[in-house]
Formats: C-alpha cells, structure tokens, sequence
C-alpha cells in the first residue's frame, strides 16, 4: 500500500519564518562582530547591546552600549577620553565629574543609555584648541595639584562652581567643593585656584 506523508503548513511556515529571520540578523550584523566569534554568542552579545547618540564636546558621536555600563566607563573605554579619571566608583570621591545638560555629574553613578540625547562635557572639552579654560590656566598658576589624577574631577566641579554662582566666599567654595577629594591636601590652592578665576572677569 502507498503511503502518503502529509507536510505541515503552520510548522513550514514558522521554519520559514525563523530562519528568514536569523538571516536578517545575521546580515546586518558587522563583520567584525561576526569574524570576532564566530557563534551564537557573539551575535546574541552584539544585538543586546543598546545603540546611543549624544554631544560630546560639542561632536555627536554614536556609540553601542551595554547595559548598565557607567557614563564614565563608555567614556573612557569607547571614546578614549580618559581625561576622567575612575576613582572609587561609588560616587564619593569627584574624580570622575563631567557636566550633562551643564549640571555637574558623577559619571560613575549614572548609566550610559539615560544620557541619550544629552550634551556632555570632559576635561577634554574646556579648553578651545590650545588656549586654556580660565580655570584650568587658574589651578596651573596657584599649583593646585599635586599628583593630578583628582585634577580633572576637581576642575570640572570648580566651573560647575563659578557658574552656579557658589564661588562667593572661600566658605562657599569649600562646601561646594567638599565632594572632591584631594589626596595630596591641596585644598588651600584649589580654593585660591577658583576665586582668581571667578574674579578674572573671563567668561566661564
């Protein structure tokens, strides 16, 4: 007796679907990501990160994130700005203070993917070409560093300062500035650092 094997539409179609579907993926996934590991993992790895447009020092950049990477990790390790320093990592130390939106920010404490959309601004961005920010050329002249690595942090907090009109008093200044940590003890410079800029009369 003959026998007759019946097919499955849904199952075919679903089939169909699937693979039509992986093909996709796998066509608008970069070569590079592909070459890199050649499986499954890979792929997946590259599809769960989560794609990001923002100004940074007055340039858009894209890039693709993973989730909950930090502000300053993508910042450092994507964009090789790595004038922000990686302190404590928990948001007690200022080392790592950039402006979003011209509010300063612990970049360590904030997520990558909340700032799409939004301005930043590094240590990189302050100066214009080769001429200093006011601040910047202020901590050279009143030698307010010692090893440096606080520096960026501390300078980044000390415009947020002066424009948000907190460099008044030296008492204003040092309460502003309390957040930033200063392992060599140059507070004294820092604040006489700020108040020389603030008084200047140079745009901040």
């Amino acid at each position: 007796m003959e026998q007759h094997v019946h097919s499955c539409p849904g199952k075919s179609r679903r089939d169909f679907i699937k693979k039509s579907t992986a093909l996709t993926a796998i066509s608008l996934t970069p070569i590079a990501v592909v070459k890199a590991g050649e499986n499954h993992e890979a792929i997946a790895s590259f599809f769960e990160k989560t794609p990001l447009q923002m100004e940074v020092n007055g340039k858009t950049v894209q890039v693709l994130v993973d989730p909950g990477v930090s502000l300053l990790d993508m910042l450092r390790e994507q964009l090789g700005l790595t004038g922000t320093k990686k302190g404590c990592d928990q948001g007690h130390c200022g080392a790592c203070i950039v402006h979003v939106d011209g509010k300063r920010v612990n970049s360590c404490l904030t997520e990558a993917v909340d700032n799409n959309g939004k301005k930043i601004t590094t240590i990189e961005g302050l100066a214009d070409g080769d001429k200093l920010h006011p601040v910047q050329e202020a901590f050279i002249k009143h030698d307010a560093f010692q090893c440096g690595y606080c520096t960026p942090g501390q300078i980044m907090s000390a415009v947020a300062c002066i424009r948000e009109g907190q460099a008044n008093t030296e008492t204003d200044i040092r309460e502003y500035m309390s957040d930033n940590i200063c392992r060599c003890g140059a507070y004294p410079n820092i604040v006489a650092a700020i108040r020389e800029a603030k008084n200047s009369g140079q745009k901040i």
